[in-house]
């Protein structure tokens, strides 16, 4: 797993060592190239880049304090593997965040934002369509974040988006079954109507709804990859 990993390390370079290595390994984690409870070996990620070991220790430090890297002594670092009851407890936060951001963002979204919204619906249902789990997983984000992002709350966006990382290693809607993810658009289509409306308790009933879909998902996907508590 550890070969594995310093091989998808991506072959980019910038004249700031530290971003280098701390986004390369962000995206390798977000994207599931690097799967929770994977090893994460300093010294070897030092060759990958060609760097010392300082900006490493410093990009390793700052994944820790976003949750998305996990140390312990004598057994080094690993991506954060959390167990079914903590991402239960990750949803739940998320959706919170969630639900503040849609209240202030039907009364704020426009046309144009609320076509890019729709036009990643339709993406979602092509992508069950094909049973392409990856789009429906990548999509499925961009949808949320088109929905959201009309709040302008920098703020709480920024604490969505962190949350929202903490799950994105177990590239949960990428395992979840086809039925699933069909409930999921529909709640996304509802969700379109509300905000077509401008019906905010409507937006608000649909999210919750949807939340609690998402939490059954979790269920769902954590037995087939196998989650287990730590």
């Amino acid at each position: 797993m550890t070969d594995r990993l310093i091989a998808q390390l991506a072959d980019t370079r910038t004249g700031n060592e530290r971003a280098n290595v701390l986004e390369e390994l962000r995206r390798l984690i977000l994207s599931g190239g690097a799967p929770p409870g994977t090893q994460i070996p300093p010294a070897e990620i030092a060759d990958a880049f060609q760097v010392s070991p300082i900006p490493v220790r410093e990009a390793l430090k700052t994944l820790v304090g976003e949750g998305l890297v996990v140390h312990r002594p004598n057994a080094g670092y690993h991506v954060s593997q959390p167990s079914t009851d903590e991402l239960r407890e990750i949803y739940f936060v998320r959706g919170t965040l969630e639900q503040a951001a849609l209240a202030r963002s039907v009364e704020l979204i426009d046309e144009s934002a609320l076509q890019i919204a729709r036009d990643r619906h339709a993406e979602l249902l092509v992508a069950v369509k094909y049973n392409d789990g990856k789009a429906f997983h990548d999509v499925s984000r961009e949808f949320h974040r088109a929905l959201t992002t009309p709040c302008a709350m920098p703020r709480l966006l920024n604490m969505f988006e962190a949350t929202w990382n903490l799950t994105e290693p177990f590239q949960m809607m990428r395992a979840v079954t086809s039925e699933t993810q069909a409930a999921l658009n529909t709640d996304h289509e509802d969700l379109l109507d509300a905000f077509a409306d401008r019906d905010t308790r409507a937006v608000l009933d649909v999210a919750r709804r949807h939340h609690q879909r998402l939490e059954s998902a979790i269920v769902e996907a954590a037995d087939l990859l196998d989650v287990r508590h730590d």
